[in-house]
């Protein structure tokens, strides 16, 4: 099973992260947290891992709409939000890589239908953010 949406960029690394933050506002998500892994591990690890991992940021997005429905579906969903999106891209790379969490993975843990419909909802607003960015979905 595939776990992830994505889509591979033409873009340099900074405008390809900016542009995925206006795709996904443009589809209702907005950006509860942000981590620099490149920065994280530069600090904790030292340069060569920094190096190794490439320019790596995990965006935690939110759609209210989306978390209000599945929560009162199955509050136990709250691990799994926020939806995570990443923008890497390696230093060797031409192209920048996005990828989010497919939300139907949140459907192979509930059985419930309101998740599932909470989950196709998600999965076509990330979607349209993805092919939005104008890449090659992979």
């Amino acid at each position: 099973m595939t776990y992830t949406l994505a889509t591979t960029v033409s873009l340099p690394w900074a405008e390809a992260l900016e542009r995925t933050r206006e795709a996904l506002a443009a589809q209702g998500f907005g950006i509860l947290t942000e981590i620099n892994v490149r920065s994280t591990f530069e600090t904790k690890l030292g340069s060569e891992a920094a190096d190794a991992v490439g320019d790596y940021v995990i965006l935690g997005a939110c759609n209210p709409s989306l978390a209000s429905r599945a929560l009162a579906a199955e509050p136990q969903m709250g691990a799994l939000l926020p939806c995570n999106v990443v923008v890497r891209r390696n230093n060797s790379a031409e192209t920048t890589t996005v990828e989010a969490i497919d939300p139907q993975t949140m459907v192979q843990l509930s059985s419930a239908p309101a998740v599932k419909e909470v989950a196709d909802d998600a999965g076509t607003r990330l979607r349209k953010a993805l092919a939005s960015l104008g890449g090659e979905n992979n």
